[in-house]
Parts: structure tokens; sequence; C-alpha cells
């Protein structure tokens, strides 16, 4: 089963981006963020009418996240719901047989005296205590997405610079490990152990991708039980390099699950 994950920065406008990574990498599940687009608007008959699936929940211009998969989930939930916001188009949970697929757009928290950045920490935690009331560590889980975190310094091309940045301050930092420790380890880790391997490029940044100026934001996480089934991942640099593309680009996992008894 390939499981992967993309900060679209806009399906619309990624829309012939995405339709091609998934006709070469065939995908059985492609989790999206950033979709910025309300529902009735969603693309929608461009998957189904190439018969996948697609769940989502948007909003004009910002958030949103969507799952297109090859077969129909069991079980979908939007938000958190825990009595806070519930912020639906940042939080999608979808359940396929024995799989758990936790797909989320963290909030990046603009600064780290913003109201913003206390909202992230907070949501970091809110995300544990989501995890220990609905899922088990010793089940099939995956949480994907933008988490907006950068974990190490080898995970950024300049971190001696990015002390105070709201994707690498120590406080988001110390906060997302303790979300780790509910069970979930890094895949992508687990086969590309070497810094330089980044997944978001700066726009703003002149070639950023060529010249290896990037973050590595986005993550696949999983339950020791499927940790233990992953058989590769792998970031796809291509798709940032084609015209017009997001400022993020593919993340990917397989894992040796049976995807006909799902």
């Amino acid at each position: 089963m390939r499981i992967a994950t993309f900060n679209a920065n806009s399906i619309r406008t990624r829309l012939p981006i995405i339709l091609q990574w998934l006709k070469d990498n065939e995908p059985d599940i492609l989790c999206i963020q950033e979709t910025k687009v309300q529902d009735h608007a969603f693309p929608e008959a461009v998957f189904t009418d190439k018969g996948w699936h697609v769940t989502f929940r948007g909003e004009k211009s910002y958030n949103g996240v969507a799952m297109i998969s090859r077969q129909a989930p069991d079980k979908i939930l939007f938000g958190i719901n825990d009595g806070e916001q519930p912020d639906e188009t940042r939080f999608c949970y979808a359940k396929y047989g024995p799989l758990h697929v936790v797909n989320t757009y963290v909030p990046q928290g603009r600064e780290i005296d913003h109201p913003m950045y206390a909202y992230k920490i907070a949501w970091f935690k809110r995300l544990k205590q989501w995890f220990s009331k609905h899922v088990s560590p010793e089940d099939l889980v995956v949480w994907v997405g933008d988490l907006n975190v950068a974990p190490e310094a080898m995970d950024i091309h300049n971190a001696e610079r990015q002390t105070n940045h709201v994707c690498f301050h120590e406080t988001v930092r110390n906060t997302f490990q303790d979300t780790l420790q509910w069970g979930f380890a890094d895949v992508f880790r687990k086969f590309h152990p070497e810094p330089g391997q980044y997944t978001f490029f700066d726009y703003r940044t002149p070639n950023a991708a060529k010249r290896a100026m990037g973050w590595r934001i986005d993550h696949i996480l999983a339950t020791k039980p499927l940790y233990e089934r992953a058989a590769d991942a792998f970031i796809d640099l291509q798709p940032r390099l084609v015209e017009k593309p997001s400022d993020h680009t593919f993340l990917c996992a397989d894992f040796d699950i049976d995807n006909a008894t799902m």
C-alpha cells in the first residue's frame, strides 16, 4: 500500500501536477492540505471520473484538507471535535479496513509572540488527546500532512538562523516530540537518516529546490505495528521543479499491507 501527502497550496491551481503524479505513482491514498477551495467548487468530478474516491472539507482561500483514495473509506470524520474550535478544514480522519489515516494541516503559527503560535502548541496537545481517545498505539495508524515543524536541525538548510522561527522554535519541537511519544515514529527517517532532505521550498528564495534550500515540515508518521511494515519512503522533488508548482512537494511511503483486504 502506498500512502502520500502533499500540500497543494490551492488544489485547483495544482490540479495538472496532482493528476500527473497520481498517474505516475499510483498511490492507494493521497492526502492533500491547503486545498483553498469551498466544497461546492472542489474539482471532485475530475478525480471521480478517473475512478478515485474523494473526501474533502474546505473554505475560501485558506486551509482545506482532502483524501484521494482507490477505495471509499469505511468511516470519515472532520475536525478534532473536543469542545474547542473543531478546525474541520485542518483535520480529516478516515478508516480503511484496519488502517486509520489522519490527515492534518497544522497551524503555521505566524510569529512566536503571536496568538496563533500558542494556538499551534495547543493544537499538537489536542491531537495527542484525540489519538488517546479514538485510536490505540497498537492499531495501524498513520498520521500525515503539513505539520509545520522541522523536528531537528538537519531538517532545515540553515537551522542556525531559525532559532525563533515558529516551525523550529524549541517549544514547538518539544511539543511535537511529546505528541510523537503517544506512539508514532518517523517513517521517512527509517529509510533516510541523512540530512538535506526537504519537502518545502520557499517561493521567496530563488531556485530554492534546485539549490536544496528547504525545510522538512511534511511528515508521514506511523504507530509501531504499521512502522514495522514500512517498506520504503521518499520525497519526490520533481513536482516542485515544474511550471507553477506548490511550495511543497510530495512525500510518499510504501507499506507491506494487502490493499485488497482494506
